[in-house]
């Protein structure tokens, strides 16, 4: 690769760190941080564009997640939960994003933190993703850079997943490297928890079908018991939350073996 191309690819990556960091950029900001002219950032944005990772605004450029959902907004069991603990779930999805390896096959739960975590994947990286989430699917449908197998199932419309046998049986079919786990709930005794009987179903066989499971909860979250079990909490080898989780909520989960990042 030419030293033109080197400098290109770093400063792609660069400019998309800072979508995933912020959600939005400011071209004048860009040229100051990547150290190059508004006629170079500007052929940046519109590549990435046409990639389908971002859509460029009058002086810069926004996430395309937040507009895929503007259809949904009376939507209020799933979209406004988008808007809660935004920043901290962002922080989880990029932490967890940065477990992934180059050629790793993942799973995820649906969620709005996971969500995070495939917003925050890496271009290029030939990443395999495994869900249930709709919702997830629409979002990587640009990613041509990542291969993308969706269940089938009974549609629940109002958290966009897919439940069911039918989704059951699809997910046995498929081992992965790594499932991120959402949760309504996570105690140190109950374990990761979900309210829906038919949605820890089908939860459980992703949890089940992975090498490895990480769980991207926030504080919230913590001390929750919701009706239908997950997984134990020594199925994970790793929780990640934010902050916000004081160090008394998660010293039961690290007794247990279990690493806890906050972020």
């Amino acid at each position: 690769m030419s030293d033109r191309s080197q400098r290109k690819s770093s400063r792609i990556e660069s400019i998309l760190q800072r979508l995933r960091a912020n959600g939005s950029l400011n071209i004048s900001e860009l040229c100051g941080h990547c150290s190059a002219s508004v006629a170079t950032i500007r052929r940046d944005l519109q590549e990435l564009e046409m990639r389908g990772l971002l859509q460029r605004t009058h002086g810069g450029a926004v996430s395309l997640e937040p507009l895929f959902y503007e259809a949904f907004r009376k939507n209020e069991s799933f979209v406004d939960l988008v808007g809660r603990q935004a920043e901290e779930k962002r922080r989880i999805g990029q932490v967890a994003a940065e477990m992934i390896e180059e050629g790793n096959t993942i799973s995820l739960t649906h969620g709005t933190t996971t969500a995070e975590v495939i917003r925050c994947l890496r271009y290029g990286s030939g990443i395999k993703v495994v869900t249930n989430a709709i919702n997830v699917a629409m979002e990587l449908s640009m990613r041509k850079d990542i291969d993308v197998f969706v269940t089938g199932g009974h549609l629940r419309g109002d958290r966009f997943s897919l439940i069911g046998s039918v989704a059951i049986d699809a997910l046995r079919q498929v081992n992965v490297d790594i499932a991120f786990l959402g949760a309504d709930g996570i105690d140190p005794s109950a374990g990761l928890t979900c309210r829906s009987p038919e949605e820890a179903a089908v939860n459980r066989v992703i949890a089940e079908q992975a090498k490895k499971r990480i769980a991207v909860i926030d504080h919230t979250k913590f001390s929750v018991i919701a009706s239908w079990s997950i997984c134990r909490v020594e199925d994970c080898a790793m929780i990640i939350t934010d902050k916000a989780a004081a160090k008394k909520l998660v010293d039961p989960y690290v007794k247990r073996g279990v690493q806890v990042r906050r972020v």
